[in-house]
């Protein structure tokens, strides 16, 4: 006697409940996805010295913030101190007491009319990255509170980046038409 084998054909797959989870799935992840950010920082480059004007005889009227080891200095006019921030009891830069000297500073200027939306940011070559960027954004603006919202208000949002001079030097780099 023979057997007769009948031929079985395969069950179909059934995905449905799987694609509704997919349909749900990808833009929920999609959405908590967080793309690259990229920050750009605006720096205003010094103009090239003339060579064939003559340099004048007044102090330049810059407005400087050197980065030391120790320490902030605001120069105004380029060299002359004006005020500086030393570090706090930890050894970290007070940037909270920079940005309460620069606005004093900048309050100053505007006393004696002038408006001034440039600063020189000069660092020593063992500056950090981080604090630079730092330095570079508490010289740029300030937090303050107008009609009961926060907002940036203007310091010197014009950023011209320099090397340091060396502690008790003049500003000569600066002086002579950029920073270096």
């Amino acid at each position: 006697m023979r057997i007769k084998r009948r031929y079985k054909e395969d069950p179909d797959l059934d995905i449905t409940s799987f694609m509704n989870l997919m349909i749900i799935l990808v833009p929920v992840l999609l959405m908590s996805m967080v793309l690259a950010r990229t920050t750009v920082l605006d720096l205003k480059l010094p103009d090239m010295a003339d060579s064939s004007t003559p340099p004048t005889e007044e102090p330049p009227q810059q407005l400087e913030l050197i980065i030391r080891a120790d320490k902030f200095e605001v120069n105004y006019p380029a060299g002359i101190k004006l005020k500086w921030v030393e570090k706090t009891a930890d050894g970290q830069y007070d940037f909270a007491l920079l940005a309460t000297v620069l606005q004093e500073t900048k309050r100053l200027l505007e006393d004696k009319g002038i408006q001034k939306k440039d600063i020189y940011i000069l660092s020593e070559k063992d500056t950090d990255y981080q604090t630079l960027v730092t330095t570079m954004d508490t010289a740029r603006s300030f937090k303050a509170v107008v009609a009961a919202s926060v907002v940036d208000a203007e310091l010197f949002p014009e950023i011209s980046l320099g090397d340091a001079p060396a502690p008790g030097a003049s500003t000569g780099a600066v002086q002579n038409g950029g920073a270096q």
